[in-house]
């Protein structure tokens, strides 16, 4: 019964999480797009500059092939009927479906921003912890000068600083890429090709979450170690790490969960960066080629699907503190 009833919780906050949702991405979906409309230029212009043929006859076909000679009101109605059966429009750009183009680029951004996550989570409590545990003494003040320089420190040039490091000088990583070009690998030689090729763009975009995770960590535990029920566990006896870890971490872990939450969009928004600089296949450098382009429809795909993952991973954060914290209910 117990377990039958922490299910229906959970089905019951997903089933809300999903209502609130549909006015949250309509709203976003359509600021989005009266923003982009108001942007100069459009994929009638650039497709036609760039055969040559820029005048006005040329200009005037590819905006009404494309759509782009309708009021604004009757584009943005076709744009969110669209988007309700689910089709995302055409690429004038890249000549393909926008699904079909996010679906190509969507694993590879996703595992990107995954792994760079797990890391800056899996390093930043951890160096929290050790802060917290030496308060004021010399590891908590060389390792806050360490974080501060991961914060302080632009994600493009850490990504540049790498590639000189590790690709040129050392030889050890690869530039670039998402996997070595003309060579047919399979099994343990092919992960271990994409481990090597997603390391360093993994490591640019973790180290700025790094200082965030390592610095809230840090506060909260020290927070939580001056409450009675800490002190209590300390008087009874208990081993210190196990009053670190059991009583101390995870209930510090709450407001570290809600951040990662949050920084989802940051983390898409980071991948904009890293995965132009390490040529990596992904929806931040697909949306960046499509501002150069002003292919708006491949921009308000991938815009739809950042929304939508903020959303999930917000959804997930609040199951994931449910468990951490019992006294916090799904309703």
């Amino acid at each position: 019964m117990a377990f039958s009833s922490s299910w229906g919780r959970v089905a019951r906050s997903l089933r809300r999480t999903g209502w609130q949702a549909l006015p949250t991405v309509a709203g976003v979906l359509t600021l989005n797009f009266l923003l982009l409309h108001y942007t100069p230029g459009d994929a009638a212009s650039v497709l036609a500059a760039e055969a040559g043929s820029a005048t006005a006859e040329t200009m005037a076909a590819l905006r009404q092939r494309f759509g782009l000679d309708l009021p604004l009101g009757e584009q943005l109605i076709a744009y969110l009927g669209r988007i309700v059966t689910l089709d995302l429009g055409f690429s004038p750009r890249f000549n393909l479906p926008v699904s079909t183009l996010i679906g190509q680029r969507l694993l590879g951004s996703l595992s990107l921003m995954l792994a760079a996550l797990g890391l800056a989570l899996a390093a930043g409590i951890a160096l929290g912890t050790v802060m917290a545990r030496h308060a004021g003494r010399w590891p908590d003040r060389l390792l806050s000068l360490l974080v501060l320089l991961f914060y302080s420190v632009p994600g493009f040039w850490v990504g540049l600083m790498l590639i000189v490091l590790f690709s040129v000088q050392l030889g050890w990583l690869p530039s670039g890429g998402i996997g070595t070009l003309g060579v047919e690998l399979q099994g343990w030689a092919w992960w271990s090709d994409r481990l090597r090729h997603m390391l360093l763009p993994t490591l640019s975009l973790a180290l700025f979450f790094v200082a965030i995770y390592a610095r809230l960590t840090r506060a909260a535990m020290l927070e939580v170690a001056s409450l009675d029920y800490v002190r209590t566990a300390a008087a009874k006896g208990l081993a210190p790490w196990r009053i670190t870890l059991q009583h101390i971490l995870r209930n510090a872990l709450l407001p570290v969960t809600t951040m990662a939450g949050m920084h989802m969009a940051g983390l898409l928004g980071g991948a904009v960066v890293v995965e132009t600089v390490y040529s990596w296949p992904g929806l931040g450098r697909l949306a960046f080629e499509s501002v150069q382009s002003r292919d708006f429809s491949v921009l308000l795909g991938v815009l739809c699907l950042s929304s939508l993952l903020v959303i999930a991973m917000n959804a997930a954060v609040d199951l994931l503190q449910a468990w951490l914290d019992p006294r916090i209910e799904l309703r």
